[in-house]
């Protein structure tokens, strides 16, 4: 991940920041620059909630070179209470132990590193509630 790119996230990275346009009412995740729904441009910040629902996941036994470490891990869509769904990682929990409609919360963990002395990536995982 680049540097950059990585430090422009992290108001959504660390503190699970989303944006509700002030005219419908639409929450984005991440947040946009205009709503879909209305065309507006006027957004709030918003605080999504950190539990919810697994609705569903899949597990990656051959992973990416950077979470080989990992494998196998579950990939799951979660949708937060409130309604937003985040497509996260689902820690702490074995990929059989798994089930659709179980409760979750939001930690936040180490994701990745580039190389031995490169940027440490800290995001958002699941992990049961």
């Amino acid at each position: 991940m680049f540097p950059a790119r990585y430090w422009r996230e992290i108001p959504q990275r660390y503190r699970l920041e989303a944006n509700k346009c002030k005219k419908c009412g639409k929450v984005y995740f991440p947040p946009r620059i205009i709503c879909a729904e209305c065309k507006s441009r006027d957004f709030e910040m918003f605080k999504l909630k950190d539990e919810g629902k697994l609705l569903t996941y899949t597990v990656i036994r051959v992973a990416p070179s950077q979470f080989v470490d990992q494998s196998p891990y579950a990939m799951g869509i979660v949708e937060l209470d409130g309604g937003t769904k985040i497509l996260t990682q689902i820690a702490d929990c074995e990929p059989d132990k798994l089930q659709i409609g179980m409760r979750v919360k939001v930690e936040f963990r180490k994701i990745q590193q580039d190389g031995e002395a490169g940027i440490l990536c800290y995001g958002y995982k699941c992990v049961p509630a």
